[in-house]
């Protein structure tokens, strides 16, 4: 009784080292990656009132990428921003973890058509945020910047993703 009583002691500490040295490799995954090392592009907004609005954005194209977003992020332009997509995903969610700044969160239809906007989401929140109709994509801008610069609810956006880009 007492050899297995030893032997179960071992194996516990055999399996919380192992499960320590995977939470040491899991926080080490957790560095943010510089936004500079995002791909960018050139998007552009065109209102129903004819104005066109162009961001300098990044695009959260890895699964870790998508994960991070804006997280992290202590200030930005109002005419840069990330771009979320959700190909398989017509349903997609965000949330605000780590997130320090309001975000406007633009949901996206497949041709490029704004269906929803979730103003000045709160920082650091983990209430998901959702459009009530089918979306592509998910454009994260600087909180504010849609009433600033005049976007709304039925403007088109222009990007190659979008089945509207020429």
């Amino acid at each position: 009784m007492r050899k297995s009583s030893w032997i179960a002691a071992v194996s516990l500490l055999a399996c919380a080292a192992f499960a320590g040295s995977g939470a040491r490799a899991q926080w080490a995954t957790l560095e943010p990656e510089p936004l500079s090392a995002f791909p960018q592009s050139l998007l552009a907004i065109r209102t129903t009132a004819g104005k066109v609005v162009n961001f300098k954005i990044w695009t959260a194209d890895t699964r870790r990428r998508e994960e991070q977003g804006l997280m992290f992020v202590h200030d930005m332009d109002e005419h840069a921003g990330m771009l979320f997509l959700f190909p398989g995903n017509p349903e997609p969610t965000m949330w605000m973890k780590n997130t320090f700044i309001p975000l406007d969160l633009l949901f996206i239809n497949a041709q490029g058509r704004i269906e929803y906007i979730a103003a000045r989401a709160k920082p650091q929140s983990l209430s998901v945020i959702k459009s009530p109709k089918p979306s592509l994509a998910v454009l994260e801008l600087k909180g504010g910047a849609c009433e600033l610069l005049g976007i709304k609810t039925g403007d088109s956006v222009a990007h190659p993703s979008f089945h509207n880009a020429k």
